[in-house]
């Protein structure tokens, strides 16, 4: 069956519209029907397998199901939201200084980032527009610092589409905590848009965790930077079959500070990429953005990181550098980083490196009497350290540095 006949009996399977939603699920619907999945063609989709992507659409959306997946132990100070697709996201309990939008603040402002970063038109916004049926809807109140992890569990074979907004006032500060979760057959589509105002702060962490027997997901995050704001994101993507993430980040007025450290494994037949966008639309912007990838076996990793600097944001200061590791003589990396720059009172730098584990350092500790498992660990450890070592304790209670060892020491 051709790809655009997959897509649209998808979408005659899908409810009816409704809610607060209806007119984003009616406008990724008609997007979907006319454009379809996109083809080899398509710049930003070239090296996806496609054959995966149509799998995307092979799974029923999940409605009623509830996941109950064991999860690590729960800190007291810090509020967990489990998003099950049967959850009443209006019976939430939420923390102290963290309040939800109205319904009236839901229609002024939903969608409005995904226009700002310009990917209203994207495949992966369209799917979950098309599929989303509620909608997590915050406020970090003014000068409030507040904790929270949100759990987005699988259902195998089903799909779940999840969305969440949230507006950090002026002042406002959140330590944020998102964890996906894969499962046999499963497909996960999250999106989530962030307007940070004026001096506020957000440090995400993102954890996306597949479980590799045919487990997809389609990851969009949509930050808009307010001045003197300041974003953090930490990234994880590992044990897909396949996975598309894709962070887009703009500072709206410039004088804003973005950080982002990722690391993406991948094993087997794995194909993970991330496609990272950041955009200054004002001077004196700061980014210092390290991508790093590990591929093994016959997977595939991709990396695609956009910088644009228009003209307007003069004095910017930007960094980039995408590191990486390949274990396998069947493995693959693409890495393409990009820069735009029309401003000419700027400092910014890019590089790429795609190298193997060296050999003298392993030499070293095999001649120190250690096995080669453990000498090939304890590199293997030091190379994740740099991305690893900015997540907090609480992120790294889901053990992943023991999944990330398990999938790359073969």
């Amino acid at each position: 069956m051709k790809s655009s006949a997959i897509c649209r009996n998808w979408l005659k399977s899908l409810p009816p519209t409704q809610g607060n939603l209806q007119k984003e699920q009616v406008f990724g619907r008609e997007h979907l029907f006319e454009k379809g999945i996109p083809s080899a063609q398509d710049e930003a989709w070239r090296l996806s397998n496609l054959k995966r992507l149509n799998e995307f659409f092979s799974l029923p959306l999940t409605i009623k199901e509830k996941s109950n997946p064991q999860l690590p132990h729960q800190e007291k100070n810090i509020k967990r939201l489990i998003l099950n697709t049967n959850n009443a996201i209006k019976d939430i309990d939420l923390p102290k200084g963290i309040t939800r939008l109205s319904n009236r603040e839901i229609e002024e402002n939903i969608g409005d980032i995904i226009k700002t970063c310009q990917i209203k038109n994207d495949l992966s916004v369209s799917i979950n527009q098309a599929a989303s049926s509620d909608l997590l809807a915050l406020r970090v109140n003014h000068n409030v610092t507040q904790s929270l992890e949100i759990i987005v569990p699988s259902v195998t074979q089903q799909m779940i589409s999840t969305r969440v907004i949230i507006i950090i006032e002026e002042g406002a500060k959140l330590d944020l905590l998102e964890v996906i979760l894969g499962n046999k057959e499963s497909a996960q589509n999250h999106l989530i848009e962030v307007k940070l105002r004026a001096n506020s702060e957000l440090n995400h962490e993102f954890i996306s965790l597949g479980k590799g027997a045919e487990a997809s997901s389609l990851s969009t995050l949509a930050i808009e930077q307010g001045p003197q704001s300041k974003y953090y994101l930490n990234s994880l993507q590992q044990g897909w079959h396949y996975a598309r993430f894709e962070p887009r980040i703009i500072q709206m007025q410039g004088e804003a500070s973005t950080t982002i450290k990722s690391l993406q494994v991948t094993s087997a037949k794995e194909q993970i990429a991330t496609h990272s966008l950041v955009r200054f639309e004002g001077p004196n912007g700061r980014l210092d953005q390290l991508q790093k990838a590990v591929a093994t076996d016959s997977s595939h990793s991709i990396f695609n990181g956009s910088i644009e600097v228009p003209k307007r944001a003069q004095k910017t200061e930007a960094a980039q550098l995408s590191r990486n590791l390949i274990l396998s003589k069947r493995a693959r990396i693409d890495t393409k980083p990009e820069l735009e720059i029309i401003a000419d009172d700027v400092r910014c730098t890019h590089g790429a490196t795609v190298s193997q584990l060296q050999d003298e350092e392993l030499f070293y500790l095999l001649s120190r009497g250690i096995d080669k498992e453990v000498a090939n660990t304890l590199l293997l450890q030091g190379y994740y350290d740099d991305i690893i070592s900015n997540f907090s304790q609480n992120a790294q209670r889901w053990n992943f540095i023991e999944k990330l060892i398990k999938a790359t020491n073969k």
